[in-house]
């Protein structure tokens, strides 16, 4: 069971960008979902989340900018960014809770990380 990312790259101020994270595997089921981002020399911060059931929550920082989404059919959880700053310039990481094998709770797995940056 893995996740991989995959999206990033070089982008101009203003700019979009659209990620991308694919669970594979034997999975049963995917719990919570969420996209994380660490800039050089900095913490990994949320920067969004999305349960299964509830409400959505973002970093105050993206409100407004970025979306995140997913397709069950496809285990893909997105992340839309639009109107991007040169300081959303990160190595981005998916993470998800899964139900795997014969295990009656959830996984945290992550993604292995994909980097944008945002720079004219």
């Amino acid at each position: 069971v893995q996740l991989q990312a995959f999206g990033g790259g070089l982008v101009q101020p203003g700019g979009s960008l659209r990620l991308s994270c694919e669970a594979s595997g034997i999975i049963k089921s995917i719990s919570t979902v969420a996209w994380y981002r660490q800039a050089p020399g900095k913490q990994r911060d949320l920067v969004a989340r999305m349960p299964r059931y509830g409400r959505v929550n973002y970093a105050d920082s993206v409100k407004g900018r970025f979306t995140i989404s997913r397709d069950y059919t496809k285990n893909t959880v997105y992340l839309q960014m639009d109107s991007l700053k040169p300081e959303d310039t990160a190595v981005y990481y998916c993470n998800a809770d899964m139900f795997v094998g014969e295990n009656v709770y959830p996984t945290n797995y992550w993604g292995q990380g994909t980097e944008v940056t945002v720079s004219s």
